[in-house]
């Protein structure tokens, strides 16, 4: 299995620091009452919003079972927050996975693991629907996978546009799921209208 770019330090006194320029750059003062630990508390945050850059997604799918299993596994309706990488303001939704294994498979806690480390990174939607789908071929090596994502932006309903309830759905089709209008359509109907 290949390395998904993991990194193994999380420097909390540097982002409480930066945290606390912020606050002066934009006419705060970080010593006031309200604000005084709000660096800390920050740091925190981002430490575990971000943890997903000290994990390698890969490694949850390193343990499987041998099966005589050649039908769809699918598990829908996965919750998930991550930050967008433009503007770091959050996006959230639910991710739906699915896979044909070839005689292998995985516990499905570990498919919401894959995608729960993915969508700890500052990142787009897109980039997170890739990764997931990536990870399972690589890791499985199934005859295909199907991811599909749906989210709200903070970036585009609090700001800029201001379009509250707005959803972006993508998709990443690998294998049969791509090659097979068949199987991509079975796979869309048991996901369903996911609202």
């Amino acid at each position: 299995m290949q390395s998904t770019g993991t990194s193994t330090s999380f420097d909390t006194e540097r982002v409480r620091a930066v945290v606390a320029e912020l606050l002066e750059a934009i006419g705060e003062d970080p010593a006031r009452e309200g604000l005084r630990d709000t660096p800390r508390r920050i740091a925190k945050m981002y430490a575990e919003i971000f943890s997903g850059l000290t994990v390698d997604p890969l490694e949850y799918l390193a343990v499987g079972f041998e099966v005589a299993h050649d039908e769809m596994v699918i598990l829908r309706d996965i919750p998930f927050y991550s930050m967008c990488e433009h503007h770091f303001l959050p996006f959230h939704g639910r991710a739906h996975v699915g896979y044909v294994p070839d005689g292998r498979v995985v516990g499905i806690s570990k498919v919401a693991r894959v995608v729960e480390a993915f969508a700890r990174r500052p990142q787009i939607q897109e980039q997170l629907t890739t990764q997931i789908a990536e990870a399972i071929m690589a890791a499985l090596q199934p005859d295909g996978v199907a991811v599909v994502i749906e989210a709200e932006h903070l970036c585009m309903t609090m700001r800029g546009v201001q379009k509250p309830g707005s959803r972006m759905i993508t998709s990443a089709m690998r294998g049969q799921f791509r090659q097979s209008s068949v199987t991509r359509a079975e796979f869309l109907a048991l996901v369903g209208n996911p609202r």
